[in-house]
């Protein structure tokens, strides 16, 4: 079998991580309280991550400092940046572990 069915595209892999991220955007909508996991993973990510990861999370954290809907809307956006940004993302733990294993598997959470 050739390595490209095998691996999943890039392309395929932005697509799937920006669908995931608008899975967790409506679910923080749904229930403010999970944005604080994003304040949460920052601080203790700042002092566990690669040094070329930093200016990421800075700009995470500039973004949550504005706010849960201007993070959301960067979060959601479908940009090279926003792919880039998502890379790094600060939304881990939002969702369970239930609902990220029907989005992997295709079913809806």
């Amino acid at each position: 079998m050739s390595p490209e069915r095998l691996q999943p595209g890039k392309k395929h892999i932005e697509q799937r991580s920006l669908a995931m991220h608008r899975l967790i955007a409506d679910k923080i909508r749904n229930d403010p309280a999970l944005f604080d996991h994003v304040f949460d993973n920052l601080e203790r990510w700042k002092t566990r991550v690669c040094v070329a990861t930093q200016p990421y999370l800075r700009e995470w954290e500039r973004l949550a400092r504005q706010g849960i809907e201007p993070c959301l809307v960067v979060a959601t956006e479908d940009s090279e940046h926003a792919a880039t940004l998502r890379q790094s993302s600060p939304f881990a733990g939002v969702l369970t572990d239930k609902e990220r294993f029907a989005f992997f598997s295709g079913e809806n959470p």
